[in-house]
């Protein structure tokens, strides 16, 4: 099967479409570009690019630091669409971060399952933000409508040249993060009565454990290539490039599922 361009390139092609549309549908048609061409057995080649540091983002949301974004109150409806919004910021940050890893560290060579893991987490994380973007137009909003998080690609920009801080910050940190929270906004929506968006948090908290998997599974294959101490070297990453202590409660059962130990995050905590 014969692809003009190098998966590194769709990847940076994705990175640069500013629209969350449209880098959702092109980030779709290039995943499924790539099992394509590994169900043929003839796998678009890997190549190499030169990923954007920041990814190309809509004019709007317009993005505001952290402390100044307005708290969401769940139990308006105002609050939910604010809640689905946060989301689908996280989402669409999700897609340029899985391609990114992708495009950025093609200097390391890794195995083919690398990259088959990386294009699956960044299809779904894809589908993931166009069901809030739904949900969201459902309620009569849309992406964009309100302010979002600037910081949301400060860990990306911090580990851009270190692939161990990124696998530990992005999936390990960040993504785990959502396995912890994810429940008790799909019960918000429960009592709502609000079931495409239950729906819709529900797909999303099935996925991620496995985008928080595929964190742990090739952070610890490193570590294993490199002869180096997994958990130790973990602390050391988070306490690095992430920014704050993490913070209990923890979901023990689904970071489990996804290869995190307790004795990796419970050190980390705020308590």
């Amino acid at each position: 099967m014969s692809n003009a361009k190098s998966l590194a390139q769709m990847a940076t092609e994705v990175l640069t479409t500013a629209n969350g549309r449209a880098k959702t549908a092109l980030s779709h048609a290039h995943a499924a570009a790539w099992r394509a061409s590994r169900e043929a057995g003839q796998p678009i080649p890997i190549g190499t690019a030169n990923p954007p540091l920041k990814p190309s983002r809509p004019d709007r949301p317009e993005l505001l630091a952290p402390r100044d974004v307005p708290r969401r109150r769940p139990g308006s409806e105002a609050g939910r669409i604010a809640i689905l919004h946060a989301v689908a910021h996280i989402e669409l940050n999700a897609v340029d971060l899985h391609w990114d890893i992708v495009a950025r560290f093609t200097d390391v060579p890794m195995p083919i399952g690398f990259y088959d893991d990386w294009v699956k987490a960044a299809d779904e994380e894809s589908k993931h933000f166009n069901l809030v973007c739904d949900c969201l137009e459902a309620l009569g909003s849309h992406y964009g409508a309100l302010p979002a998080h600037a910081g949301m690609w400060r860990a990306a920009e911090d580990t851009a040249t270190d692939i161990f801080g990124r696998l530990a910050v992005a999936p390990m940190v960040l993504e785990a993060r959502g396995l912890d929270v994810t429940p008790g906004m799909i019960e918000i929506f429960e009592k709502a009565g609000i079931d495409h968006a239950v729906t819709a948090l529900r797909t999303i908290y099935a996925e991620e454990v496995g985008h928080v998997a595929y964190g742990s599974k090739w952070f610890h294959y490193l570590c294993g290539r490199h002869e180096k101490d997994p958990q130790p070297l973990f602390h050391e990453l988070v306490r690095h490039y992430f920014h704050g202590a993490l913070k209990p409660p923890f979901n023990e059962e689904k970071r489990a599922e996804a290869g995190l130990p307790p004795d990796f995050y419970w050190p980390l905590a705020d308590r």
